[in-house]
């Protein structure tokens, strides 16, 4: 583990547990040079200790990246707990999870994530103040969504030469809170959707409300279409995934897609164009940093509607650079953080 917390830079990696509540929790701290680290925190099963941990430490090194690239004043961090199949008391555990926020003494600022929910943040929030998307701070899910579409334009400005939606093929990958919002604007926005997840209710409330047609979560990335937008969790796109795409660029919501920056090395040479995630979905970041700072929502929208401005920024890099869009955001990324 002290390898992957060196080859990303990673500060420090605290663990706690609660055996009333059945808590077991991991926090990544990685980096606070520009404030303190601000990230969501995950409550997912995980095979075992160890890909929990690596998980946290992976997300918070792409948090730093998003706050870097979106100027904000906070370093990036994120929160993982262990869920079991049996919680009495879900209140309870998130207190307990609250109170090991407090003993951080403010390096770390949680959030909500995958299986998390603004409720459970209120119950963070009664043991710490270093908490944001409560009920009352408000879910950041639309504002992440917000932010993806505008990301989707961009990129197919770039590879399709129009950010025109209408008529385009959009294949998305899972249908969470972030998912299906992305998907609503890009079905208001005239594209014709194909859509997957393993909740096949979410799947048939997407026909019923989005006339999108439903595909089998095995065969999607081979479908053709003009942009495969992975939604769900991570490392969707390695070796064997990216050779089977049929699309033009790839453009979603997921963090951590790449399994390894080789793949991004892949998708260049193949000529499909890749939104870096921390890039892309950095809305849901940009809204609870802004929100926790007591900002307006005027501000907030108008710092959301620049994240295609940054993709087509680095997307002019990439193209000058003759590199891809992955290696071009993370060392600019890396040169704000280490400047």
């Amino acid at each position: 583990m002290f390898a992957l917390m060196q080859s990303t830079r990673t500060h420090a990696l605290h663990l706690a547990v609660d055996p009333v509540t059945g808590l077991r929790a991991v926090v990544a701290i990685h980096d606070c040079r520009a404030g303190p680290a601000l990230g969501g925190c995950r409550y997912l099963a995980y095979p075992d200790d160890e890909s929990a941990m690596v998980d946290a430490i992976r997300l918070a090194q792409g948090m730093s990246f998003k706050a870097a690239l979106a100027g904000l004043p906070f370093g990036g961090g994120k929160a993982v707990i262990i869920r079991s199949p049996h919680v009495e008391n879900r209140a309870g555990l998130f207190e307990a999870f609250g109170r090991f926020i407090e003993s951080l003494d403010g390096r770390y600022i949680t959030a909500v994530d995958s299986g998390t929910s603004t409720t459970d943040m209120d119950c963070v929030a009664q043991q710490t103040r270093h908490v944001t998307s409560t009920t009352a701070a408000g879910d950041p899910a639309p504002h992440a969504a917000m932010g993806v579409f505008a990301g989707i334009r961009a990129t197919a400005m770039a590879r399709l030469g129009t950010d025109n939606l209408e008529g385009l093929r959009i294949a998305v990958q899972g249908l969470g809170n972030v998912g299906y919002a992305v998907a609503e604007q890009l079905h208001a926005a005239g594209a014709e959707l194909l859509v997957s997840d393993l909740d096949q209710g979410k799947v048939q409330l997407a026909m019923e409300q989005l006339a999108a047609h439903p595909i089998e979560p095995s065969a999607l990335p081979s479908t053709p279409c003009d942009i495969f937008a992975p939604c769900g969790l991570g490392s969707i796109l390695n070796g064997q995934s990216v050779s089977q795409l049929r699309c033009a660029a790839v453009a979603g919501s997921a963090n951590n897609q790449l399994t390894s920056l080789q793949v991004a090395d892949q998708l260049e040479k193949r000529g499909i164009l890749y939104a870096p995630d921390y890039v892309i979905n950095s809305g849901g970041l940009i809204y609870v940093a802004l929100k926790h700072q007591g900002e307006a929502v005027g501000t907030i929208t108008a710092h959301l509607a620049r994240i295609g401005t940054r993709l087509t920024e680095v997307y002019a890099h990439a193209q000058a650079e003759k590199r891809s869009p992955a290696r071009v955001a993370e060392a600019l990324a890396e040169k704000l953080i280490y400047a």
